[in-house]
């Protein structure tokens, strides 16, 4: 960066009302909270500015307000020049890292004005299904849910542990047609899997995630997996790829555990070299969230990126779903 020109970052707490209530193993909530990130340059070329949000998770240890420090906390290196190269060994992965990474990643865009996918050197993004979420509940509560969803070519459904059997037995006689996948948000335990496996296979379920804690997992070595078995909570970068081949089919692969689009893209490459299936997921968030992730689509067998279709109001100029797809961003929103 020449004397001439200038940088600043700026970032904030934003919240979102979700459309009713989002309910998954470990809880239910009412409201997306993101963080967004904003870096400016100014130049002799022009002003530009990029954006990234990211959503601080409990579950590891993140929230909101630590996240917005640890992301204003780059102010002063980011004035001095941070690029995107030098950001992902200046911090390390999280939801923080993935908000500045993928406003650098925009304003890299807009400053060329280019599409991010060509500023990287990846394929461009084609519309694509994206599964729809049903949240935990009852076996009756789901299926009335799944009812109303059944149209949708693909559902991901929610589970918690005990009466899963039934809960995904009444799904499946509610949207007989429909692809489902299930997420078990690690509720499972080691006396329910076999169990809990067989009945989501004589349902059709195509994929399971994270059916056991991470990091307790290891049963999955040791049986016969009647279906895809992905992870979700025991992948979060490359650094933890490697120990997951015995135990898992696939990964799900999001910007805020990797720490932005720049790893994760990185992870999706190194994941399908080791024979890992690609699963593109998503926090509850806005679009400017999912359209980052919208470059790892063209890889991924199933896409997650339902998150903007349960809030309440998306933010302006969002992503464009129909009934079955999400499509790439416009570059005025993201990239």
């Amino acid at each position: 960066m020449t004397s001439a020109e200038s940088q600043t970052l700026v970032a904030r707490i934003e919240g979102f009302a979700i459309a009713g209530s989002f309910t998954i193993s470990r809880g239910a909530k009412t409201e997306a909270v993101t963080v967004v990130a904003e870096i400016s340059h100014s130049g002799s070329h022009g002003s530009f500015r990029g954006r990234g949000e990211c959503v601080p998770y409990h579950r590891y240890g993140e929230t909101p307000e630590a996240t917005l420090a640890a992301i204003l906390a780059m102010r002063e290196a980011v004035s001095r020049g941070l690029d995107r190269e030098r950001l992902q060994a200046a911090m390390p992965p999280g939801a923080a890292r993935n908000a500045l990474d993928c406003a650098f990643v925009d304003l890299e865009a807009k400053r060329q004005g280019r599409r991010a996918w060509d500023v990287l050197g990846r394929q461009r993004p084609d519309p694509c299904i994206t599964a729809y979420t049903i949240s935990l509940g009852s076996p009756e509560t789901m299926a009335a849910a799944t009812a109303k969803a059944a149209h949708r070519p693909l559902l991901k459904i929610k589970l918690g542990g005990e009466g899963d059997p039934e809960r995904i037995a009444a799904v499946r006689k509610a949207a007989p047609h429909a692809e489902l996948i299930v997420d078990a948000n690690e509720a499972w335990t080691p006396s329910n899997l076999a169990a809990n496996l067989a009945a989501c296979a004589a349902a059709g379920v195509t994929l399971v995630e994270q059916p056991l804690p991470a990091g307790r997992d290891e049963m999955l070595a040791q049986i016969r997996r009647p279906i895809t078995v992905c992870a979700d909570e025991s992948v979060h970068d490359l650094a933890s790829l490697a120990a997951l081949r015995d135990r898992y089919d696939a990964v799900n692969i999001k910007l805020d555990k990797t720490g932005g689009l720049t790893e994760a893209l990185a992870l999706a490459d190194a994941a399908q070299a080791l024979g890992f299936e690609i699963m593109v997921g998503c926090m509850v968030a806005t679009s400017l969230s999912m359209a980052p992730a919208m470059l790892l689509t063209p890889q991924a067998r199933v896409v997650d990126l339902d998150g903007p279709l349960l809030l309440a109001r998306d933010r302006d100029r969002g992503l464009r779903y129909d009934e079955a797809h999400v499509y790439p961003p416009d570059a005025a929103l993201w990239g």
